[in-house]
């Protein structure tokens, strides 16, 4: 996740009065897109899961395995 301006090549959209932008080809690979804030013993930050988390060898994180 970055703070970024949107361009003709991003897909915007908002929840809870959060606007979000995905590059239109990323977008298409993969959606839906969740996001959640959470909290842990080690602190608080934002998760991201998708379909592309699902696929063969992926591991479900936005860090590297």
């Amino acid at each position: 996740m970055a703070l970024d301006e949107s361009t003709p090549n991003d897909e915007v959209f908002e929840d809870r009065g959060v606007t979000y932008l995905v590059e239109k080809t990323l977008f298409d690979k993969v959606k839906p897109i969740a996001v959640e804030f959470i909290t842990t013993p080690r602190g608080g930050g934002f998760k991201l899961t998708s379909s592309m988390s699902q696929q063969e060898g992926a591991c479900g994180s936005c860090t590297s395995c």
